[in-house]
């Protein structure tokens, strides 16, 4: 699972890393400690454009009678998404990239969970595999626009930490993944391998960051107290 990430980044800078034609987006707040429903900048393909633009974390599908289903779908499993009612539409046809600077995961340890922060050694922002939905509200008609945060098997750096990670798209792959007119999702899905350890860093953290209103750079500073077993 991703329950919690950090984008912090000027939108002018994903759509440089993203190489987007345009940046079509409200102005998201940067966040040390982005949580589910919260807006998030994103990469989409629309038109033959692509586009940064932001979604609401939470993924709620067009037939959804209301948003409140959203908080239930901020992760999607690769393996099983293309048959779940909730988010095989998405996968078949509006996939898009989340620039993710970093994420945590929690570590279970005998007296609790001990948070960590992971992210690219390189410092450049993960390109995290997404689906995205457009809603529009029953009663007053306003279009809504979510994504949620695929995820798969961890590498060998994650593994000790979760069972799960978020997917990360290789650049080279980029373009298909975000193609809506690639219609062979046994091969989309196979766009996203594992990405390698090599490749990522990872330390623990205060657990500062388990109160969503603790929102500063503070959440990344390393632990240098004895790693005992947090409450």
């Amino acid at each position: 699972m991703c329950g919690r990430f950090v984008q912090v980044e000027r939108p002018e800078f994903y759509a440089e890393h993203f190489g987007t034609d345009f940046v079509r987006s409200e102005t998201v707040a940067p966040s040390w400690n982005v949580a589910p429903t919260m807006n998030v900048y994103a990469v989409a393909q629309h038109e033959g454009d692509r586009v940064l633009t932001s979604f609401r974390w939470g993924l709620v599908p067009f037939w959804a009678k209301d948003r409140k289903i959203g908080s239930r779908a901020i992760n999607a499993r690769i393996e099983t998404a293309t048959e779940k009612p909730m988010f095989k539409d998405s996968f078949a046809k509006r996939r898009c990239l989340i620039p993710v600077d970093g994420f945590y995961e929690w570590e279970r340890r005998q007296k609790g969970k001990l948070p960590h922060y992971i992210h690219a050694t390189d410092g450049a922002p993960l390109s995290v595999a997404g689906l995205w939905a457009s809603w529009r509200d029953p009663e007053t008609e306003e279009r809504l626009l979510t994504c949620t945060i695929l995820t798969g098997e961890p590498n060998s750096l994650v593994k000790p930490i979760h069972d799960r990670m978020p997917v990360v798209i290789p650049m080279e792959n980029w373009a298909q993944w975000l193609d809506p007119e690639e219609n062979n999702l046994e091969l989309v899905r196979n766009l996203a391998a594992v990405h390698p350890s090599s490749a990522m860093s990872s330390h623990p953290v205060s657990t500062l960051v388990n109160r969503v209103t603790n929102d500063t750079a503070d959440n990344l500073r390393p632990l240098t107290t004895p790693a005992v077993d947090a409450p």
